[in-house]
């Protein structure tokens, strides 16, 4: 469903070359969630951005759905369902017309808006909010629109930046019901996050960046034998560490 096909780019400022993205090859099939893991500075968001078809690759390219981003661009982005926890809701506008909006944005049949948006109200226990107006939901509330936003058009991949960010426990265990909920229904997902814990409750495989650079990926029980470490944070603080000694050095 995506295949990240040596994605490099590069930067130029105050002179100088800076490559945020060095070489990077990754795949998530169908069904599986995939967490892209690093600290700040490490490429996530680039890559995030050169995979959605927003940010051109300097060389490599990227498929989703078999669509190549350099090429279908447009056809990338309709198959694509984009979460973040920096992106908003109008706040003159109810759920109801949010999602409206975002539909007609990706030409969906309005025959078929109505009952995607009541099925969607129903999954994220938001039909009771559909008519207010969104200045006056609660920060919880407006992720869930948010949510429902992201997969009106009924994606076959979902991207997730940093979704439990600003959210309590209550709020987080939403996202987690609703990463469950795009597994079964076969999405192939990225999720970007700092929370190592709860990226190990709810991804299949990971790819730890550094740098730019891929560092390790496969399973938890894949990386724990390759690092010797049992912990996500411990595997990080280990490459951290390991890079500060190479620039002593």
């Amino acid at each position: 469903m995506i295949v990240a096909e040596q994605l490099t780019r590069e930067f130029r400022t105050g002179g100088q070359s800076v490559l945020a993205v060095d070489h990077l090859s990754f795949s998530v099939d169908a069904g599986e969630v995939y967490g892209l893991l690093g600290p700040n500075g490490a490429g996530k968001t680039t890559t995030m951005r050169m995979v959605l078809g927003l940010l051109a690759p300097s060389s490599g390219d990227s498929h989703v759905s078999g669509f190549r981003v350099t090429e279908h661009p447009d056809e990338v982005k309709r198959r694509i369902g984009f979460v973040s926890a920096s992106v908003g809701v109008y706040p003159w506008l109810s759920p109801r017309e949010v999602l409206a909006f975002v539909a007609d944005l990706y030409e969906v049949n309005p025959d078929q808006v109505a009952d995607r948006t009541q099925r969607l109200a129903e999954l994220l226990d938001i039909a009771d909010i559909l008519d207010q107006r969104s200045a006056t939901l609660s920060t919880g509330q407006k992720q869930r629109v948010n949510l429902a936003r992201a997969l009106i058009h009924e994606p076959p991949v979902m991207l997730m930046d940093e979704p439990t960010r600003g959210l309590d426990v209550v709020g987080s265990q939403v996202i987690f019901d609703y990463i469950e909920h795009l597994k079964a229904e076969g999405k192939a997902v990225i999720v970007c996050t700092h929370r190592l814990d709860e990226a190990e409750r709810f991804c299949d495989r990971f790819g730890l960046l550094h740098q730019g650079v891929m560092r390790h990926e496969g399973t938890l029980t894949e990386l724990q034998t390759k690092t010797g470490h049992q912990t996500l944070t411990e595997m990080f603080l280990e490459l951290l560490s390991s890079s500060a000694t190479e620039e002593v050095t």
